[in-house]
């Protein structure tokens, strides 16, 4: 019997197609990407499961809408991170199956409860932090539970060695690696001699600094490819690159250099929006898949794939059975790689804070359509509402500095929040406009209030399956419709 291919899933953290240097239209550098891109198969219209970390990764990680999962928003110290206790992850699936299982990098899908714990969630092997973000020179990291301490290397390079290394010593068995890199998300941190180019070049500090992250980053997956060629795996590993959600474009001041701009808007392809926003700045992220024993490389697919089709696609490709759960959102996308298949189902996006409303923040796509129901300011209702958003942060920061301080999460309530009225919907036709430009809701009103239906009734249903999740992580039982 042949042995099963490996996957390398490297998801890098707030990056965008406009970071990558072959489609930059400026000084960035990203070689061994822009290699990847032109040998394997490059995905023009894939998008993340949600446009901010937490739930976007629980889309990837059990290939469900991240509302049923209950990561709904990247707040770790409220426990609104994590994902449910009776989901079924990626690394569960691989494990019942016989492979090797490894994290490397950023978890931030429980950062406060062991139970949630990579470990305990299908990866036999963890090295990195389990929170939103970590400082790059100053850091504290995790192996298997055991801390450990900055040793004078920069972040990105210590999560690589690790890779490079997990490679190596299972390179006789089947395995797989998520590979989560936290570049280029903040706190923006980099060698001085890699941000200088970019300085030169008239680049704002930044920017400089952001672009010099990526480069980082992509000397890695240059020596995690390398590995592969040495040690003669190429051929029979499935090595991804993507990323969680669009870029960041502007920054809470505790995460730049002291006295430097928090704006760090820069080149996304002319997409609209960012982190945060279901416009395609927020949520079309970069997808390149290589395997060279199995697919055809060197090609661009322009059908769309979403980030929870790739635990059933590769549970194809490998041959694989996920051990039970509940009902997969995502399909195989197998065909879609291979050049043919069918439409994408309609999908769908939701975010905002605390608690999830459906007309903040959401997005469907239905063939070439998309409707958007945009983004709107809440207010705290009282000043004791404002202290616990505010107390939000605080905890935040100090977790990341100080985690033996911070061991249990917040014990206020939800702050109490004035919620707007909905916005005008807005309709896009993506294959004609994917810049949403022209907003044809007023043209096809038929077309617009069908789909906003549709909207609504998803959105209710991932509701009624996120309630089952109690507060502690227990589970009540339900009854799927």
């Amino acid at each position: 019997m042949p042995k099963r291919p490996n996957v390398i899933l490297i998801v890098a953290d707030d990056m965008g197609y406009g970071d990558f240097g072959v489609f930059n239209d400026g000084p960035a550098r990203t070689p061994h990407l822009d290699a990847l891109v032109g040998e394997g198969v490059c995905l023009t219209q894939h998008y993340a499961g949600s446009p901010a970390c937490s739930p976007s990764r629980a889309a990837l990680l059990t290939g469900r809408y991240p509302h049923r999962t209950g990561a709904l928003t990247p707040m770790e110290v409220r426990g609104m991170d994590r994902i449910a206790l009776d989901e079924v992850t990626i690394g569960d699936a691989y494990k019942h199956a016989g492979y090797a299982t490894g994290l490397i990098g950023k978890w931030h899908n429980g950062a406060l409860d062991d139970r949630y714990h990579p470990n305990a969630r299908g990866f036999d092997e963890f090295l990195g932090f389990r929170g939103g973000w970590m400082d790059y020179f100053d850091w504290w990291v995790e192996r298997n539970g055991r801390r450990e301490t900055a040793d004078g290397r920069y972040l990105t390079d210590v999560f690589t060695d690790e890779a490079v290394d997990f490679i190596a010593r299972h390179r006789q068995d089947p395995f797989l690696l998520c590979m989560m890199y936290n570049a280029p998300h903040s706190p923006l941190q980099a060698p001085d001699e890699t941000v200088q180019p970019y300085l030169d070049a008239g680049m704002s500090p930044g920017v400089a600094i952001t672009y010099a992250m990526n480069e980082i980053m992509d000397r890695g997956v240059g020596r995690i490819a390398e590995t592969l060629a040495d040690l003669g795996l190429a051929d029979d590993t499935i090595l991804m690159f993507t990323s969680d959600n669009g870029p960041a474009f502007g920054l809470r001041p505790d995460q730049v250099p002291e006295g430097m701009s928090t704006d760090t808007r820069r080149y996304n392809c002319g997409f609209n929006g960012q982190k945060g926003s279901v416009y395609e700045g927020g949520i079309r992220v970069p997808m390149i898949v290589r395997w060279r024993g199995g697919l055809e490389g060197g090609r661009q697919i322009d059908e769309l794939v979403h980030g929870m089709d790739w635990l059933p696609t590769l549970a194809g490709l490998c041959g694989i059975e996920r051990p039970g759960g509940r009902p997969l959102d995502g399909r195989d996308a197998a065909a879609v790689l291979r050049g043919g298949g069918d439409d994408a189902p309609a999908r769908f996006w939701q975010l905002n804070q605390f608690q999830p409303v459906g007309w903040i923040n959401a997005a469907m796509r239905e063939g070439p359509w998309k409707l958007v129901r945009p983004q709107l300011a809440q207010r705290p209702k009282t000043d004791a509402d404002k202290r616990v958003m505010e107390r939000y942060v605080e905890v935040d920061i100090q977790y990341k500095y100080h985690p033996d301080e911070v061991t249990e999460l917040m014990s206020e309530p939800d702050p109490e929040l004035i919620l707007p009225p909905p916005a005008d919907l807005e309709l896009y036709n993506i294959d004609d406009d994917p810049l949403e430009k022209n907003n044809m809701a007023s043209s096809e009103p038929e077309r617009a209030s069908r789909m906003l239906g549709t909207l609504e009734t998803w959105f209710e249903g991932v509701e009624a399956e996120r309630r089952r999740i109690q507060p502690d992580g227990s589970i009540l039982e339900i009854v799927d419709e």
